[in-house]
């Protein structure tokens, strides 16, 4: 029945799509010819459409992007990625707050509301303390930029921690203050930088094309200074 459902959830995004109303305009695609040394192009505008949050879960208010963080869900992008770069800005304004972005994503949400894909990990530094489990805190790489599969997506960790791969380096600040990923992902291999420095990545993931998703997983966090640079 899950896969019937699932299913149909793609036809009606095959057919009807495109033809939705965008949710909200966020962020630019640089064409890679334009991209230039010390020299500002603005590029083309993005449209977010909406999968699974509520309309007010977002707002864009100056150049900064606002999640709520309820309900728990995404919002897509207008087209699908294979290669691209994507550079993205946020900060938690909450302890121990939770989002991310897929990318590679069929948008469909699953059990937990999130879609497939693969999964770049944005977690405020609290929340492993927050979190514990039978007295123990879950290890400290779980908030650095984590790369993982989700939704039966299978990838082959640079730094394995299971089947996730952890940042070689601690980089990401805390609740309120600004962090920078650089994300790379070519022919299924993803490699991240997290404020200034590339420390984790994956290769061989079985899914090299979707969309990017901007996740609201109960956490206010502002997005900012997103651009995709769309790669041959």
């Amino acid at each position: 029945m899950k896969e019937i459902v699932a299913f149909i959830f793609c036809l009606l995004l095959a057919v009807n799509g495109f033809a939705q109303t965008p949710l909200f305009q966020f962020g630019n695609e640089v064409a890679l010819e334009n991209v230039q040394i010390d020299k500002k192009i603005k590029g083309e505008t993005l449209k977010w459409f909406q999968v699974n949050t509520e309309n007010n879960t977002w707002k864009v208010k100056g150049d900064e992007l606002i999640c709520t963080g309820h309900p728990i869900g995404v919002v897509r992008s207008e087209k699908k990625y294979r290669n691209f770069i994507m550079h993205i800005e946020w900060k938690h304004m909450e302890a121990g707050g939770n989002s991310g972005t897929f990318v590679w994503s069929d948008a469909v949400p699953g059990d937990n509301r999130l879609p497939n894909g693969v999964e770049v990990q944005m977690l405020e530094l609290d929340w492993v303390n927050l979190n514990t489990r039978n007295g123990e805190k879950p290890p400290v790489a779980y908030v650095h930029g984590e790369l993982f599969g989700v939704g039966g997506v299978e990838v082959v960790p640079d730094n394995p921690r299971g089947k996730r791969s952890k940042s070689v380096e601690n980089r990401c600040k805390g609740k309120g203050e600004r962090n920078t990923y650089d994300v790379v992902c070519v022919d299924g291999t993803i490699k991240l930088s997290v404020n200034g420095k590339f420390v984790n990545g994956i290769s061989q993931s079985s899914k090299r094309n979707g969309f990017i998703c901007l996740e609201s997983e109960g956490a206010e966090i502002h997005f900012r200074n997103l651009k995709i640079v769309e790669l041959p």
